[in-house]
């Protein structure tokens, strides 16, 4: 048996008698009421490719009596060019008529054409039209349309709210856009392009309560707590928050300005407003889901601008437990967090801003051995302890040593990372990475009250020196 197929032959036939204005036996009229011209249709032909259609015929309705159906909204070139696609499978997409032709086949239910339209906007998407589309999607219910549309900017955020298709944005779309944690921007700079968007908005320059009135609902998506202590200041200098964010920044401010992390912590825990939930980037990790370690975390790495855009650039469990591979995603890529977390759920890790295996060779340490091993530089390299298997420490941070500052960070192609110096080092991987070893004080400093190469420091981050198994392994870097 042999199956034979010309499917362009039967799209022009069918297309034929659509045009054809004499002799196509039609039973349906379609009227376009803008100038009266008259299509020429087919029950059979309409029920099979449209929903409403279907309907239409399976019902008494005065069009379905009287075989004619007056449309008001659309062009005759609209109608006639969609006509033509029922009958033909074909029709030219292009910006000048997608919306068009979207808002058409979306009303009268010829659900392929919806789902082209929305693949020509999708494939198509640019800054210049995203605001249209939002309201576009919104209005005739495309809920796929609009969710891909939000995540496209929220991939390219940074750049888009640089641009003056950012001010164009609705209130209830900025709203949504902004109360997405996943967001990677410098949150003062936000704050700075949402008094834009409001000016834009409002059409104000000099009169602040109406730009305070324009932006109020929209400042409460900012995330403070991701604002430097100078930044809360100058925002406070602009007099356009609201009066209850501006009193709990005031009280944020003399919390910091006391220093006590724990009343800090208890605040923001405390607080349910998103101005004082990160926008952090750890929103992917596996590890560290408790807001006060991710809050300590940004404290301690004290670069908003870092933390807002840095991103998981591995993870052993995604990428596998292998050092090579780690060393081919994590190598040369500056500023890098590391966060390890054993199988007796020890939370533990090191941040170093020269990163590992760094091409400036004014990052290498004076022991550089050999090209695939040695140190980096770095007095500015801290490691961490999150959490232990009992889960009632507070986050700590261990600054490096002065004296050990050349051994900060060491690099070695075979093993994966290492802080500080040599093989016995403070936290160190093998070249499988589910193994490791921990000579706590070697280069770093120790807690109060514990001795360097005693059996407690040697279990202090991981709970033993060597006998500890990696679960995960996750390396953050911009």
């Amino acid at each position: 048996m042999e199956t034979y197929s010309n499917l362009e032959k039967l799209s022009n036939d069918l297309k034929n008698l659509f045009q054809n204005k004499k002799e196509n036996y039609s039973d349906f009229e379609i009227i376009c009421e803008q100038n009266q011209i008259s299509f020429k249709t087919h029950k059979s032909i309409l029920s099979s490719r449209s929903r409403y259609f279907r309907t239409l015929f399976n019902s008494k309705t005065e069009e379905f009596q009287e075989n004619k159906l007056i449309i008001k909204d659309f062009s005759n070139l609209t109608i006639s060019s969609i006509l033509t696609y029922l009958y033909s499978g074909k029709i030219k997409i292009h910006f000048e008529n997608v919306g068009e032709i979207l808002y058409f086949s979306s009303k009268y239910l010829i659900d392929e054409l919806v789902e082209n339209c929305s693949n020509f906007i999708k494939n198509n998407l640019q800054f210049e039209i995203i605001a249209d589309v939002l309201k576009l999607s919104e209005t005739m219910n495309l809920n796929q349309l609009l969710n891909y549309s939000y995540q496209f900017i929220l991939d390219n955020f940074q750049e888009f709210i640089k641009t003056p298709f950012f001010l164009q944005l609705e209130e209830n779309h900025l709203h949504s856009i902004l109360s997405h944690d996943e967001i990677q921007t410098n949150e003062f700079e936000l704050f700075q392009s949402i008094i834009k968007w409001g000016k834009h908005k409002s059409n104000v320059n000099q009169d602040k309560q109406q730009l305070q009135n324009q932006i109020s609902n929209i400042l409460h998506q900012i995330r403070f707590i991701d604002f430097m202590e100078e930044e809360i200041r100058d925002a406070l200098k602009e007099n356009l928050l609201p009066n209850e964010i501006s009193q709990k920044l005031i009280e944020f401010q003399r919390l910091q300005t006391g220093n006590d992390v724990n009343k800090i912590d208890q605040f923001i825990e405390q607080e349910k407003s998103l101005i004082f939930k990160t926008r952090f980037s750890l929103t992917s990790s596996e590890i560290m889901k408790d807001i006060k370690n991710i809050n300590a975390l940004r404290r301690w790495i004290h670069d908003n601008q870092f933390f807002s855009k840095m991103k998981k650039g591995f993870s052993a469990k995604r990428d596998g437990f292998d050092s090579k591979k780690w060393h081919s995603i994590c190598d040369d890529k500056g500023k890098t967090l590391v966060i390890i977390q054993t199988k007796d759920n020890f939370i533990f890790g090191g941040f170093t801003q020269v990163g590992f295996f760094p091409k400036d060779k004014s990052k290498w340490g004076q022991f550089w051995s050999n090209p695939d091993r040695g140190y980096q530089i770095d007095s500015t390299a801290f490691i961490f302890s999150i959490r232990n298997d009992k889960g009632d420490r507070k986050p700590e941070k261990f600054q490096i040593r002065k004296d050990q500052e050349q051994f900060a960070i060491f690099s070695y192609s075979n093993y994966g990372p290492y802080f500080g110096f040599g093989y016995e080092t403070d936290i160190g991987l093998s070249s499988n990475l589910r193994n490791g070893f921990s000579n706590f004080g070697q280069s770093y400093n120790l807690p109060n009250g514990i001795k360097f190469d005693t059996n407690e420091a040697k279990s202090y981050l991981a709970g033993s020196y060597d006998k500890w198994e990696v679960d995960e392994l996750e390396t953050y870097f911009i």
